[in-house]
């Protein structure tokens, strides 16, 4: 049985699977352009934690807007309240929002000086092994999930991968103490998408389950910006005038729904991998073609890119074998 007292879910039809792995791998080019934006708006504002705010809070107020206007999302939440009430979903599960906030906070804080390439290739590192231990531990809709040795063997090139694309800094500190951010960004994606398509499968919904997810991630990281402003003052930047750098939000809106919306055909470690897959084409293209003063990827931070993309193909073929039932 899963966490949540219920059977494991039969295994999806080879149809879908692609159909997911397909939505997933375009949702992560995506999200290399969010991270972008979201670094850009960083720099401008002169604090990560107010660019996330406002990427967060902007996704939140399209929502607010969005959800009740519709007849799924106004079904999904009245589902939602009746799942939390007879316990069929747990309060707890309905933080995935909170890890959404840390990985947006990351990459204000962290892409102007690590770049999108190494800012990714590190997310990939977390996220990759995070995904297996969730998935064998049933927390996402698709149930357990064995660890066989060609989905181990794929989280664990993503770690190589990542060590070889930050080696070529293995000389400044600063820099791989900034790594250590998204690494653990990574670590709670897995977590995050796992109980995101809980709370979709009960709502019905996969914009409720979002709205969720940005009414969580706002209000932590309101909070941290209420620390951060006690602590250091206001930030000393001033609001670009660019309507792009305010799309990070609207963008989230799009990742976080399709997530929700398939991981129970995937499971979290396929999912996780595919969105990487697109997320490393992405980012490494936008640094060769749009790139920063930060974002120079040379030959090793390519071929860390490279080799994680031979492990998300490594893990994504290998067969769905069931776990044995949660206790």
């Amino acid at each position: 049985m899963s966490l949540t007292g219920t059977l494991a879910p039969p295994a999806p039809s080879a149809t879908r699977r692609i159909t997911g792995v397909g939505l997933a791998t375009a949702s992560g080019v995506a999200v290399a352009v969010q991270s972008r934006i979201n670094g850009e708006l960083g720099v401008r504002l002169a604090d990560g934690i107010a660019a996330a705010v406002v990427s967060f809070g902007l996704g939140l107020l399209v929502l607010l807007v969005l959800v009740p206007a519709t007849p799924g999302g106004r079904r999904g939440l009245t589902a939602l309240r009746g799942a939390l009430t007879d316990g069929t979903l747990r309060p707890w599960q309905c933080l995935g929002g909170m890890c959404g906030a840390f990985l947006v906070a990351a990459q204000g804080l962290t892409i102007g000086t690590l770049g999108v390439a190494v800012f990714t290739v590190a997310v990939v590192a977390g996220q990759s092994g995070s995904s297996l231990a969730v998935d064998r531990a049933g927390i996402g809709p698709s149930g357990r999930q064995a660890v066989t040795p060609q989905r181990l063997a794929g989280a664990g090139l993503t770690v190589v991968a990542v060590l070889l694309a930050v080696g070529d800094r293995l000389g400044d500190p600063g820099t791989l103490g900034l790594a250590l951010l998204p690494l653990l960004a990574g670590v709670g994606i897995a977590w995050q998408q796992a109980v995101n398509g809980r709370v979709r499968m009960a709502s019905g919904s996969a914009l409720t389950a979002t709205l969720v997810n940005f009414t969580v991630g706002t209000v932590a990281l309101l909070v941290a910006l209420a620390v951060d402003v006690a602590v250091r003052g206001w930030p000393a930047g001033s609001p670009p005038t660019e309507p792009w750098l305010y799309l990070g939000g609207p963008i989230g809106i799009v990742f976080i729904a399709i997530a929700a919306a398939i991981v129970r055909f995937t499971g979290v470690l396929l999912l996780g991998l595919s969105t990487i897959a697109g997320q490393i084409v992405g980012a490494v293209l936008l640094d060769l073609l749009l790139p920063t003063a930060a974002s120079r990827p040379g030959p090793v931070t390519l071929l860390g890119a490279a080799l994680t993309m031979v492990a998300v193909l490594v893990a994504a073929l290998a067969p769905v074998t069931p776990g044995r039932p949660a206790r």
